[in-house]
This record gives structure tokens, sequence and C-alpha cells, in this order.
């Protein structure tokens, strides 16, 4: 029983130490900004001992505590005030409000955010929209039907007229199916990614299916269009080849186009489609095609033949050629002007000069030192920082797969050892809130690493006109995981707030092994704090891209249940992975959760209470 005093007055050292951090706290947030230091302080010691000796006794282990810590932790001592024969002093201290409130509030917070989620479907589903949303209705409309709660639209991609288009394709399947979706706009932040590479050869490889025996299972196919007005491809994967319109105009089915390619093969192509805006091909052998090989038209019709039969290939985009590495090999990162190109090696295949690619952050040069370890391409290849220069940094790589990997332009880097000094808000992002405030119902901050980024995206969105969307948190490093409880006191400043857990930047951050202890951490301070979770990243990504969940997707999908909203992304198959989601979400709701947890002391609470500590010194002092 003492240690249910000590505990109780520690909550309420806490809470009082922090009043200033109370102090601007939106109405509706201040019972759960409370709670959240109530949470702090329990967490800030190791309590397993007590915990097996409160269940030796039949007790509350105080494994289910998050969502209205003081209240259990008076029932608890009440209990064993009882069992001691003694007047129950503490449960005079309780709160006027029930244990079950603080699961009341989060509901409520989750469907202020989230909207109403249906009754056999305890969180919402999230659907991440793909360029063809702005001109596909009928995609939108059955995502609604399906299931879908939230549109999500990431800023890093399209523009705001296609996103206006989404937006209009939502409410108009919103009026038809008389369904209200909620709209999230994450915001692009400052991703750091690789630079350009040096061009390689502009050709294009035109190649067909084939099985195990070599035979031809499906024919290449080939996209030829007018190149005064390119069209786009009416068949995904076929190649496309800029021909003169001129030419094109004549063309019939059946008739066979022949080429001489790059190795000097003689190739032929059958026309299979023609239309106004192009004509496609099919070939059954490999061939290899480039800025001026000569196409030739052989036409059924005699008369017709006296027309020019031969046209020359327009320009062709050069190849993309990435880099190769493997363990062991150096490869510089320098600045993003500088492209990027493969190792150069003698005839033995000795190093002569190591690979390269740039950065598009200069921070990174700034920053990084040696030993801190570098990620690339969503964590597919890693190593650390061998060598520092004003420029450029020197890495040694340690991570790939057994035969090595490729890395090409436009691919994530991640320093997770590295305090990189980045705005959390970039100009891109200033300009597209004007946008979002006038769109959106919630915004979600990226790469948020601070309760100061927190407070610019707040300080910016109030300059703008319009309600105020929901701020969501985006943790996906391990500074933004550190920091987590004084992102989420000043996030609560705003009537509404959510938590998204990035698990793809977060995992390369904090190392795929800690992934599932840190997203446990954010699931329990979240609760504490009432503020609803997005489980985020790679939900059935194998279903929605190829069409068929992997086992262990299945199996993440069904723990996702105990957030509150779960987000997919884009792929193929999207329609049919928000019906799975939703049947694997309601057939969970039905189950007990059946969760005991072991509450050691968390690291980032001592932090946190680290920081009070020196703040109120520096406070006293003045």
């Amino acid at each position: 029983m003492a240690e249910f005093d000590v505990i109780r007055q520690d909550m309420m050292r806490l809470t009082a130490d922090s009043a200033d951090l109370l102090q601007d706290i939106d109405a509706a947030n201040q019972f759960s900004a409370r709670n959240l230091l109530h949470y702090l302080a329990l967490r800030s010691r190791d309590l397993r001992p007590l915990q097996t000796r409160l269940a030796a006794v039949g007790l509350s282990s105080l494994g289910r505590a998050e969502s209205n810590v003081l209240a259990a932790v008076d029932a608890v001592s009440s209990v064993l005030h009882e069992l001691a024969c003694k007047e129950p002093g503490a449960s005079a201290l309780m709160e006027d409000i029930d244990a079950c409130a603080g699961q009341r509030v989060l509901d409520e917070h989750a469907a202020a955010i989230f909207g109403p989620r249906p009754l056999s479907r305890g969180a919402a589903i999230m659907v991440t929209m793909p360029t063809d949303a702005a001109t596909d209705f009928t995609l939108v409309d059955h995502l609604l039907r399906e299931g879908m709660d939230c549109m999500r639209i990431n800023c890093a991609h399209d523009g705001p007229v296609q996103w206006a288009q989404m937006i209009a394709h939502l409410r108009r399947a919103e009026a038809r199916q008389n369904r209200r979706c909620r709209i999230l706009m994450d915001l692009a932040g400052p991703k750091i990614r690789t630079g350009a590479l040096e061009p390689g050869p502009a050709v294009i490889k035109i190649r067909p299916e084939r099985d195990a025996f070599g035979r031809v299972t499906s024919p290449a196919r080939v996209w030829l269009y007018a190149v005064e007005a390119p069209r786009p491809c009416p068949t995904s994967g076929a190649a496309s080849l800029p021909v003169p319109g001129s030419w094109l105009h004549s063309f019939r089915r059946g008739e066979l186009v022949r080429l001489i390619d790059t190795r000097g093969k003689s190739r032929e192509l059958e026309i299979v489609a023609v239309d106004r805006d192009g004509c496609c091909l099919e070939s059954r052998q490999t061939c290899y095609v480039e800025s001026g090989t000569v196409l030739r038209l052989e036409r059924n019709d005699t008369v017709e033949a006296e027309v020019a039969s031969d046209a020359a290939v327009g320009p062709v985009p050069a190849l993309e050629i990435p880099l190769r590495l493997s363990i062991g090999d150096e490869l510089v990162v320098t600045s993003s002007n500088v492209p990027g190109r493969d190792a150069v090696r003698d005839s033995s295949g000795r190093v002569l000069t190591p690979a390269r690619i740039g950065c598009t952050a200069d921070a990174v040069f700034k920053d990084a030192r040696p030993g801190d370890r570098i990620w690339f391409d969503d964590g597919k290849i890693g190593g650390f920082v061998e060598g520092c220069e004003p420029d450029r940094l020197h890495v040694r790589i340690t991570r790939t797969r057994a035969k090595g990997a490729r890395l090409g332009a436009e691919k994530g880097i991640n320093l997770p050892d590295t305090a990189l000094r980045l705005p959390a808000i970039t100009d891109k992002d200033r300009a597209d809130l004007e946008f979002v405030a006038q769109h959106a119902d919630m915004v979600a901050l990226s790469f948020v690493n601070s309760a100061v980024d927190v407070r610019e995206l707040r300080s910016i969105l109030s300059s703008l006109k319009g309600p105020q969307p929901a701020i969501v948190l985006k943790i996906e490093t391990v500074r933004g995981f550190a920091n987590l409880p004084s992102m989420l006191l000043e996030a609560m400043k705003s009537p509404q707030c959510a938590v998204m857990i990035a698990r793809g930047d977060l995992a390369i951050e904090c190392g795929f092994e800690r992934l599932a202890e840190a997203q446990e951490e954010i699931l329990w301070l979240c609760e504490a704090a009432h503020v609803p979770v997005i489980w985020a990243t790679q939900v059935l990504e194998t279903l929605a891209k190829e069409g068929m969940p992997s086992r262990a997707e299945v199996t993440d999908a069904a723990m996702s249940h105990r957030a509150e909203c779960v987000m997919l992304n884009k792929g193929p198959y999207i329609v049919q992975a928000v019906k799975v989601l939703d049947d694997i979400l309601r057939r969970m709701h039905g189950h007990q959760a059946k969760k005991r947890s072991m509450l050691r002391e968390l690291q980032l609470v001592s932090s946190f209470r680290k920081t009070r500590v020196r703040d109120l010194a520096r406070t006293d002092s003045v």
C-alpha cells in the first residue's frame, strides 16, 4: 500500500510541476493532458515486481491503466486498504470520474477526427490516393463502398489540380452513397533523397514473357504515338516509341512493322490495335530500339505501298542505370548537383574510383559525423560514415542482400544517429497549407521531431482562414519518438490531434528489431493522452500491389485493430485490400483483447522528466 501512496504522490508532483505545460491545453483536452502526465509518472519506475505481487492475489496489475491512470491506481489502492481491514483512505482522493471515462474520451476524440465508425468495426480505414483517383471516379466510388472512412492525399505527389479532382470525386461518391468520408492531407516535409544519376544509353528493351522452356507466354507490347502530340499508352507495361504523326494515319490491324535493332537483329512486330492517338504492336522476339532506329511498314495494299513506308524513331529517354553495391563497398555521398555513377573498375574488377550518389539535403554534410549510421532506399542498403568532407561523406556499406543491391535516384536516405538541422515545415509545405486549410479535415506533419515543430504548424494554421484541421503527428524518426510526450502536450493545445505510426521510416531509424517495442510504447502513450492513433505503412501491402496477401501481413492487419485507424497504401488491388481489411477488423472487433503489459521503466519517460527538471531549475534561477 505504501508503494501506491508513493506512486500517487509522484503523479501529483509531476502534474503540479508541469502546470506551465497544462496552461494552454485546449479545454477539451485538459483531462487527457493530466492523464498523460499521470501515466508518465507511473512509467518512470519499474513496476514489474509490483505487478507480479498484485496478480498473485488476484488484483489488477495495472496493465490496462492507460486510459485513466489515477482511477486505476486509486481503485487498486482502495482494495488493498479493504483487504488490510483499514479505511479506504485512497478512495476519498479519487477524482469524480469513473474508470471507464478515459476510454469514452478516446472514443469521442476518434469519432471527432475520423468520423463515426461502423458498429461492428472498431477502427477506421484510411486509404492513400493514387494519381488515378484524380481521373477515375469509379475507383473512389468503389473504395468508399467497400469501407474507406478517410481519404489520404500525399502532398509529396501530384498537385492542387489533381488534389481538387480527387476531392470532387469523393464528394460525388459521398452524395451517391449517403456516406461521409474524412480527408487527411499529408505534408511532404523535409524528405532526404538520393540525387540524379548520370544518364545511361537511350535505348528501350522490348521483351516478351517466356516460360521455363523459353516459349513465349505473352508477347511484348509496343505503343507508337505521334511525336508532335504525345499520348499516354492505354495498356500498362507497354514500351512507348515516338514516331512522325503523319506516318501513323494509314495504319491497319494485321500489318507488320520491321526493324533492325541495335544488335543488328532483324525483328518483326504486328499491329494489333489502332486509334486516333496511336497504335499498339506486339512482338514475340526481344529487341533493343534507340533513337533513329528505322521502322518499315509492310502494307497489304499495293496502291498504298506507294506511300512512304519508312519512319525513324524519335527521342527515347535515357536509361537510369542504378548503382551496384555490395557489403564492403565504399560509396561517396555528394551534393545533389553532382550526378551519381557506378564504381569504375579495372579489367580484374579492382575498384579504381568508388561509386557516388547525390543527396538532396545540404544539412547532411554539416551535421553527419564519422560512425553515424546511414540507410538508403527504405533500409535495403545500410552502412556507416567513415569520413566527412564539407561537400561529401565517405560511406562503408555493411548491410545489403547477400547478392548485393541496386541504388537508384529519388530513394530515401535515413541517418538515425545524426541530429539533422532541417526545418520541419518546408517552403513547399507552407504553400500547400493554403490548399490544405481549405479542404482537409486533418493535416499530417511529416518528420516531426520536437514540440517546436508542432508549435510552428499550429501558428501557421491559426493564420490561415477557415476551420482548423486536426493535427496528425507522424512519428518516423528516433528524435520524434523520444520527444513524443512533449509533442503530444503541444498538439493538445489544439482541439483535435492524432498520431500516425509511420512504421516504414521508423523501423529504419530505430532498427527493425525494435519496431514492435516502439509502436507498443506509442500506443500506450497515446491511449494515456486519449489521442487516436493511425497504424500505417505496409498494411496488406502485397495484397494491394499483387492481389494476394502474405500470412504475416494478415496477422499484422489483425493486430492493427488496437489503433483507432488503419492506413492502406495505393496499389492495383487497393479496392480488394480495403474489402479484406474491413473483414479482418470486423472479425477482430468481436474478440476480447487479451493483453497484460509488463510495465518496466520507459526510457523516453525518463528523458521527459529530466528535461522538466532542467526547465524548472532554469525558471527558478530566473
